[in-house]
C-alpha cells in the first residue's frame, strides 16, 4: 500500500545553487566541487574515483586515522591544470578527536580550500594562504578569526568572516555551471520527496539560472528565495518589490547574525565552557539588523536572520523588536534559534517572530554541544517543545548541505531526538520531543507559513496545489526506527508527476 502525504517540505537555509555537489555525499566528510560532470563526484576513503569523473578533474581522498586526530595520511590527487583550485566541503573536527586540521595537512601542488560542514569555517592550504596574502600581520576581519599557532601564523584555519579572504581569489562559477548545478540539486530534492526549497541566500546569477530552468521547464520543485544580504541585488528587489510567481518566489532577504556551534563561532553571552577565552562571532550590529528590517517592513520584505548563539538570538530579537514593535503578521524569522537564553523564549511570541529550526541539527551535535555550552546553558538548545509551549508553528527544514537534504531523517529526529542508530536510549533532552503530528506540521503547512503560503500548499486541501508526496510506509503508524528507511516512491508538484520510484 502507497501513502500519501502532503509533504511541502521546506528545506530552511537550503543554499541550492551551491548543492550541486553536495548532495546527499558526506562519506569521509569531504567532497569535490570540481568537477565538470553531470554527476556529483564523492571521496571515497579508500576508493576509486568515480569513472565519470575520470579526465575532468578529480579529487581523491584516502584517510589515516581520523578517529585519532592523525591526519598525516590525508593525500590529494588532482588531474586538472597546474593552479587550478580544489574546493571541497563537509569535513567536521569533531569526527577526528576534536582537533583542527592545519595547512601543513594538505598538499601544496594546489591551491586547496575545504569548507566545514557548517560552512561557517575554511581548512585551507600554504598555497591558498599565499595567493590570499595572508600572514602573521594580517589582521582579523570584522566578524571573522584566522587561527593562529603561538607565534602569530595563520594554522589554515579561517572563522567566518575570515573565510572570504581566500574566497575572493577563487574564480566564481559560470552561469552555465550556476545552471547546471541547481538542476542537478533540484532533481535530487525531487527524488527525497521535497516540493519545495528556501533558498537562504541567492545571487543574481543563481536567481537567472532558476529562470531559465523554468523556462525549460527542468525545475522541478519550486523556490522560496532569500537575497544573500545588503547589496545591489538588494537595493534592486527595494525598487521593484517582492517578485511572487509559481515556482519561484523573492520576497524576503537571509542575514547572518553570527557563526556557527561547531566551529566556535557562534556569539554566546558567556564564554565557551571548553574554550573559556572564546565568546564567538557576531557578523551584524543590532542597528544593521533593524536597519534592514524597516527597509524590508516598508516594502513588503520578509527578513530571516541565523542566529545560533544566545547572545546573537538576543540580539537579533532585539533588533526586531524595535522594528516590529508588537504582534504582528510581518513572519519576521530568525533561522535556528538554536541556544536561547530562558528569559528570550517568550520575545519570539510576543512579537510574532518565527523560530525556523531543523531537527538533525539536534541530533548531529549533540555529541559536543554539551562540551560547547556547559550543563545549563545546553537546557535552552534546540529546545522545539519550549517554542511549541508559546507558539504551534515551528517550520522544520535540514540546512542541507550541512545536514543531508532527507527529510524523513528530520523527521525522525524530531519525534526521538536519537541517531539513525537509535542512540541514546530514550532521546537526547528526551521532553524537547515533537509529537509525530507536530513533527509532520513542522515540515508541511508550517513551512508554507512561514513563506506566507499556507493558502496555497502545506495541506491535501480542496483548491491548494496538488504538491504531494508518496511514500513506502506509513510514517505516522510505523516503528520510529523503520522512518529513516522509508522511501518516497513519488513525488507530484503542481500535479506533475516529477520523481517515480517506478522510472
Amino acid at each position: 500500500m502507497k501513502h500519501v502525504i502532503s509533504f511541502v517540505l521546506l528545506m530552511s537555509l537550503a543554499l541550492a545553487a551551491r548543492a550541486a555537489d553536495k548532495v546527499p555525499y558526506n562519506v569521509t566528510g569531504l567532497y569535490t566541487e570540481t568537477c565538470a560532470c553531470s554527476v556529483p563526484c564523492k571521496c571515497e576513503l579508500t576508493g576509486d574515483v568515480p569513472p565519470s569523473c575520470v579526465g575532468v578533474g578529480a579529487f581523491k581522498l584516502t584517510a589515516g586515522n581520523f578517529a585519532g586526530a592523525d591526519l598525516s595520511g590525508v593525500s590529494i590527487a588532482y588531474a586538472g591544470k597546474p593552479g587550478e583550485w580544489i574546493r571541497g566541503r563537509s569535513w567536521d573536527q569533531t569526527n577526528w578527536g576534536g582537533r583542527f586540521p592545519t595547512a601543513e595537512d594538505l598538499p601544496s601542488e594546489h591551491p586547496v580550500y575545504l569548507t566545514r560542514v557548517d560552512g561557517h569555517a575554511a581548512w585551507v592550504n600554504r598555497k591558498a594562504l599565499e595567493i590570499a596574502g595572508i600572514t602573521a600581520k594580517t589582521p582579523d576581519p570584522p566578524g571573522g578569526r584566522i587561527l593562529r599557532t603561538e607565534s602569530g601564523e595563520p594554522t589554515g584555519i579561517l572563522i567566518d568572516r575570515a573565510e572570504e579572504l581566500v574566497l575572493r581569489k577563487i574564480p566564481p562559477a559560470t552561469p552555465e555551471e550556476t545552471r547546471r548545478r541547481i538542476a542537478r540539486a533540484a532533481r535530487e530534492c525531487a527524488r527525497l520527496g521535497i516540493t519545495t526549497v528556501h533558498d537562504a541566500g541567492v545571487s543574481a546569477q543563481e536567481l537567472a539560472a532558476y529562470r531559465d530552468l523554468i523556462a525549460r521547464g527542468e525545475l522541478p520543485v519550486r523556490v522560496y528565495a532569500m537575497i544573500g544580504g545588503p547589496g545591489p541585488l538588494w537595493r534592486e528587489y527595494l525598487k521593484r518589490g517582492p517578485e511572487i510567481g509559481e515556482r519561484l518566489t523573492v520576497r524576503s532577504i537571509k542575514l547572518l547574525a553570527d557563526g556557527a556551534l561547531g566551529s566556535r563561532g557562534a556569539a554566546l553571552l558567556a564564554p565557551y565552557t571548553d574554550d573559556p577565552g572564546n565568546s564567538g562571532l557576531l557578523m551584524l550590529t543590532k542597528e544593521q539588523i533593524a536597519r534592514v528590517a524597516r527597509e524590508a517592513g516598508g516594502r513588503g520584505f520578509q527578513v530571516n536572520t541565523h542566529a545560533i548563539g544566545d547572545r546573537a538570538n538576543r540580539m537579533v530579537l532585539g533588533a526586531y523588536a524595535a522594528v516590529l514593535g508588537g504582534p504582528n503578521d510581518r513572519r519576521f524569522r530568525i533561522e535556528h534559534a538554536q541556544v536561547v537564553a530562558p528569559e528570550d523564549f517568550e520575545l519570539f511570541a510576543k512579537y510574532s517572530i518565527i523560530p525556523s529550526m531543523q531537527a538533525t541539527h539536534a541530533t548531529s551535535d549533540m555529541r559536543w554541544a554539551e562540551a560547547r555550552l556547559g550543563a545549563e546553558r545546553v537546557k535552552g538548545a534546540y529546545a522545539w517543545r519550549r517554542f511549541l509551549s508559546l507558539d504551534p508553528i515551528v517550520p522544520n527544514g535540514s540546512d542541507f548541505p550541512v545536514e543531508e537534504p532527507n527529510p524523513l531523517f528530520g523527521f525522525y529526529a524530531a519525534i526521538t531526538r536519537q541517531d539513525r542508530a537509535g542512540n541514546p536510549e530514550g532521546g537526547w533532552f528526551p521532553d524537547q520531543r515533537m509529537t509525530r503530528e507536530e513533527a509532520l506540521k513542522s515540515w508541511t503547512w508550517s513551512g508554507a507559513w512561514a513563506a506566507f503560503e499556507e493558502n496555497q500548499k502545506g495541506s491535501l486541501t480542496p483548491g491548494e496545489v496538488a504538491d504531494f508526496v508518496m511514500l513506502s510506509a506509513d510514517i505516522m503508524r510505523i516503528p520510529p526506527r523503520e522512518i529513516p528507511a522509508t522511501r518516497v516512491t513519488m513525488t507530484v508538484v503542481g500535479g506533475e508527476v516529477v520523481y517515480s520510484e517506478a522510472q
